[in-house]
């Protein structure tokens, strides 16, 4: 194993790691809806909800559409498998292959709880109590129908905006809304760390134009004695 692939493994083992760690923690200790203070700041929140599994709490709807969902997810992390394995065989930058590292690392996070979760887990109370891990009667849903854990809540501004403002006046207004995971906050910091410092790599080579490819450079003369 090369040590860039050793990166790699690492980098995915430790977001796993944090992430399943912290969903079943609070899956198994939190109520439907409960949350809580982060080091005592109000704006950021530990905050228990699920949704159907895609990110950031947004869902396609219905069974079909979970299980396209889950289907999409393995062969999108089949296809990273590959990039990554492609950037690791050519050498390419540390800051690339750590971006498309998180990408992976993500998707696997998120896919293990649709995969999963429903088989390991007893269905969350919605009026009081928790989830029970490894329950006698069986989880609560099939393969690939399980919920994704959320609870990373961040409403760094919640106020009524005034008045005087056209269309939203006096309406109630708040950033950053959606609850997410860890598995979220690492797809999104390796896209974004993708856009803003790799840009290169989305560039294609220019193609030779027809003439540029007709031209044969001309051969010099052997040096006559």
């Amino acid at each position: 194993m090369s040590r860039r692939s050793g990166q790699v493994l690492l980098i995915v083992f430790l977001v796993l790691c944090l992430d399943q760690v912290l969903k079943i923690w609070v899956k198994t200790h939190m109520e439907y809806g409960e949350e809580f203070e982060i080091l005592g700041m109000h704006w950021a929140r530990i905050h228990f909800v699920e949704n159907e599994g895609m990110a950031f709490g947004l869902s396609l709807g219905g069974n079909l559409g979970k299980l396209a969902l889950s289907v999409f997810r393995l062969v999108a992390v089949g296809f990273l498998i590959y990039i990554i394995h492609s950037l690791v065989k050519i050498k390419e930058t540390f800051g690339v292959i750590l971006s498309f590292s998180l990408i992976l690392a993500g998707a696997l996070g998120n896919i293990l709880d649709s995969a999963f979760y429903g088989l390991m887990f007893s269905s969350t109370p919605y009026h009081g109590g928790v989830a029970t891990l490894f329950p006698a009667g069986g989880g609560y849903a099939p393969f690939l129908f399980g919920k994704v854990v959320d609870m990373l809540y961040f409403p760094m501004i919640d106020t009524i905006l005034p008045d005087w403002l056209p269309f939203w006046g006096g309406q109630h207004f708040e950033f950053f809304r959606p609850v997410f995971n860890i598995s979220d906050a690492s797809i999104s910091t390796g896209v974004i760390s993708l856009l803003l410092f790799n840009r290169r790599i989305f560039k294609s080579k220019p193609m030779p134009t027809s003439e540029e490819a007709t031209i044969v450079p001309e051969s010099k003369d052997p040096v006559q004695p």
